[in-house]
């Protein structure tokens, strides 16, 4: 299968990147068996720039050029730009799930997950399961 099959959240790349995170050999397996099954991800800019973000609030800003080098550098990994159409169905998720905490980026993935056909993701966030997704972290 060489399709993009499961979507990297913050939380998975958290994991990834960060060899202190209590998931990152779960982590770490769970990406050495999709390597070996040619299996493809996605991610959003949305989800760097939250990763980014977490990293420098955590004080572990040191780990942001990992991750954008990964981000940039494989070939397994597709990053997509949420341009306006992305950004209007996001809207229309966030405002009709005002009665969930999802964020606007958890809306966002959700709706790129969705365009994918993908049900996996690597994702600490239980808000995936409440959205009908597998975040294999949690």
């Amino acid at each position: 299968m060489n399709s993009v099959s499961f979507f990297i959240d913050t939380g998975g790349f958290y994991a990834l990147i960060n060899h202190q995170s209590p998931q990152h050999q779960v982590a770490v397996a769970y990406m050495e068996k999709a390597q070996r099954q040619q299996r493809r991800a996605v991610t959003s800019d949305y989800i760097l720039d939250e990763t980014a973000t977490l990293f420098r609030a955590r004080k572990l800003f040191h780990l942001t050029s990992a991750l954008f080098d990964l981000a940039e550098r494989s070939r397994a990994l597709e990053t997509v730009r949420v341009d306006v159409e992305i950004f209007v169905k996001t809207k229309a998720l966030f405002l009709k799930y005002h009665d969930h905490d999802f964020s606007f980026t958890d809306c966002s993935s959700f709706v790129l997950m969705k365009e994918f056909r993908l049900k996996e993701a690597l994702a600490t966030d239980a808000h995936f399961r409440e959205a009908g997704f597998v975040p294999v972290l949690t």
